[in-house]
C-alpha cells in the first residue's frame, strides 16, 4: 500500500492561512452579531459590499504592523494576544474615522463597542485555534540533514529558530573521516544504509544536503537520494533552504561560490524603480522634517535638561561605493563618549543619557538624517551606514562585508528591523546576511514589508 506523508504547511502557506482566516473570522463574527443582536452598523448589501474589502485591507495592513503574521508571534499564545488587542483597537479606530470608505457612525454608540468586541473575539478565537491546532507538532515540517557533524548544532539552531514549525529529526554524517561519537548531540545519527527506511518511517518531508565536502556525497548516498527524489521526496540544498526560511544569505557557507549570487536584484539598476524610490524618499523626508520641526521644542527642552550639551552631532560614515559622508543625528550620548577610542554601541549602553534612551527607543534621534536622504547620501531603506573604522575592522575578518556598499545606506533596512543592535563581529555577520538578502531581493514588496516592520518598531517603542 502506498505511504502518504503527513500534512505540513510551508512558511508562505501559513502566512496566507493567517491572513485569509483573520478576515473570514471577523466577517463571520460581524454577520452573526448582526443576526442575533440586530447590529445595523455593518450591514452588507450589493451597494456597500466594498465595506468588507476596506475592513479586510485595514485588518491585514495593521496586523502586519503589529506582527500578527510573524510566525514566532503567531505561535505564541501570550505574544499573539498583545498583537490582537493592538490590531483590533487600531483597526476599529481607523475604520470609524474614515467614513468616506466605511459606514457612517451609528447614532447608538453602543454599536461601536459591539463592533470592537465582535472583531476582537473573532481574532482571539481563530488565533487560539491556530496556536492549539495548526501550530502544533502534527503540522510541523520534518526534515533530516546531510552534513558534517561539526556543523550540526549551528545548522539546526539556524533553521528551527527561524521557523518554529521546522523540526530536524535526524542527520547523516557526510564527513567520512569523522567516526567519533558525540553524546552532546541529541539528534538521531542515521546510518547511510537505513536512510530510506528512516525517511518513510518518520514521515520526513524534506532531505536537506548541507555538506561542504563533495567527497562526503558517495555513490551509495547519491543513489539513495535519487531514489528518494523519484519517490516524491524533496531534496534541497542547504543555502537555499536557509535563505528561504531565515530570509538571510548564509555567507559563511557559500565560501568561494558566493559569486553565484550575482547579479543582485535587477531593481538595483532599474531606472523606473529607482526614480519611484527617489520620489518617495523626497516626499517621506520632507514629511519627516516637518514632523521634526513640530516636535523640535520638546527635543530642545529634553536635550537641555537631559543631555546638557550640543543638540546635534555629525560623524563620518561609509556610503555607496565606499564614499565617505557625514551623518547628522541628535546627540544621545554623554560628552566625550569615546575618549578611549571608537567602540560598538551596545544594548543599555551606559554612555547613553536618560533622554537619549527615549530618543533612541522612539527613533526620534534619527530625524536629522532626513537631511542626508535629501542630499542623496542615504536612502530611506538600505544597510545601516557604518563608521569607516568599523568597516575596515570587520572587512578584515569577514568576507564580502563591503558588498553591502553597492547601494546607498538607509535610515531603516532589512537588517535593522529583523535583528537587534550589533554589538560584536558575530552580530555584524548576521546583519550582513540580512543586508545581502535585501540587495539580492530588492523590490517594492520587500520595501513595503520593511516599512511595516519599522512602523511596528516605532509604535511598540522598540528602537535601540
Amino acid at each position: 500500500m502506498k505511504e502518504y506523508k503527513k500534512i505540513h504547511f510551508e512558511i508562505s502557506e501559513r502566512k496566507i492561512l493567517l491572513r485569509i482566516f483573520d478576515v473570514i473570522s471577523v466577517l463571520l463574527s460581524l454577520y452573526l452579531v448582526g443576526v442575533v443582536f440586530e447590529f445595523n452598523y455593518f450591514n452588507i448589501s450589493e451597494t456597500n459590499f466594498y465595506w468588507t474589502i476596506v475592513l479586510g485591507i485595514y485588518l491585514n495592513f495593521i496586523g502586519s504592523v503589529f506582527e500578527m503574521y510573524n510566525l514566532q508571534v503567531a505561535s505564541n499564545q501570550f505574544q499573539v494576544i498583545k498583537s490582537i488587542i493592538l490590531t483590533s483597537s487600531i483597526t476599529v479606530l481607523i475604520y470609524l474615522l474614515t467614513p468616506i470608505f466605511t459606514p457612517k457612525l451609528p447614532d447608538n454608540r453602543i454599536q461601536i463597542l459591539i463592533f470592537y468586541i465582535a472583531i476582537f473575539i473573532a481574532l482571539f478565537i481563530w488565533r487560539l485555534i491556530y496556536v492549539r491546532f495548526f501550530a502544533s507538532n502534527r503540522f510541523s515540517k520534518k526534515v533530516i540533514l546531510i552534513c558534517d557533524k561539526e556543523q550540526l548544532k549551528e545548522l539546526i539552531h539556524a533553521l528551527e529558530s527561524a521557523d518554529p514549525h521546522y523540526r530536524v529529526l535526524g542527520f547523516l554524517n557526510s564527513d567520512s573521516a569523522d567516526t567519533k561519537t558525540n553524546d552532546d548531540i541529541k539528534i538521531k545519527n542515521i546510518d547511510i544504509n537505513s536512510l530510506e527506511e528512516f525517511v518513510k518511517k518518520n514521515s520526513i518531508s524534506e532531505v536537506v544536503v548541507a555538506s561542504q565536502k563533495t567527497d562526503g556525497i558517495t555513490v551509495n548516498l547519491y543513489n539513495q537520494l535519487i531514489q528518494l527524489l523519484e519517490n516524491g521526496y524533496i531534496i534541497s540544498e542547504y543555502t537555499q533552504v536557509y535563505e528561504n526560511i531565515t530570509q538571510r544569505i548564509p555567507v559563511q557557507y557559500v565560501s568561494r561560490d558566493f559569486y553565484r549570487y550575482f547579479p543582485f536584484s535587477r531593481n538595483n539598476q532599474n531606472h523606473f524603480y529607482l526614480i519611484m524610490v527617489r520620489l518617495f524618499e523626497i516626499v517621506f523626508s520632507l514629511t519627516g522634517l516637518l514632523i521634526g520641526v513640530i516636535i523640535l521644542p520638546i527635543i530642545i527642552i529634553g536635550n537641555l535638561f537631559g543631555n546638557r550639551g550640543k543638540l546635534f552631532y555629525s560623524q563620518e560614515r561609509v556610503g555607496k561605493n565606499g564614499k565617505i559622508f557625514k551623518i547628522i543625528k541628535y546627540r544621545t550620548m554623554v560628552k566625550n563618549a569615546e575618549v578611549e577610542g571608537a567602540v560598538f554601541a551596545t544594548i543599555n549602553d551606559s554612555r547613553v543619557t536618560p533622554f537619549g534612551k527615549i530618543m533612541r527607543k522612539s527613533r526620534m534621534d534619527e530625524i536629522p538624517q532626513f537631511i542626508n536622504i535629501l542630499k542623496g547620501d542615504m536612502a530611506v531603506i538600505g544597510p545601516r551606514p557604518e563608521r569607516p573604522i568599523f568597516v575596515n575592522e570587520i572587512a578584515e575578518v569577514m568576507p564580502f562585508y563591503e558588498t553591502r556598499h553597492v547601494i546607498k545606506p538607509g535610515l531603516t533596512g532589512w537588517a535593522q528591523v529583523n535583528y537587534s543592535y550589533g554589538e560584536t563581529i558575530d552580530d555584524s555577520l548576521i546583519k550582513l546576511q540580512y543586508d545581502l538578502y535585501y540587495i539580492k531581493h530588492r523590490s517594492i514588496f520587500l520595501d513595503v514589508n520593511i516599512i511595516f516592520k519599522t512602523m511596528s518598531t516605532v509604535l511598540l517603542y522598540r528602537g535601540q
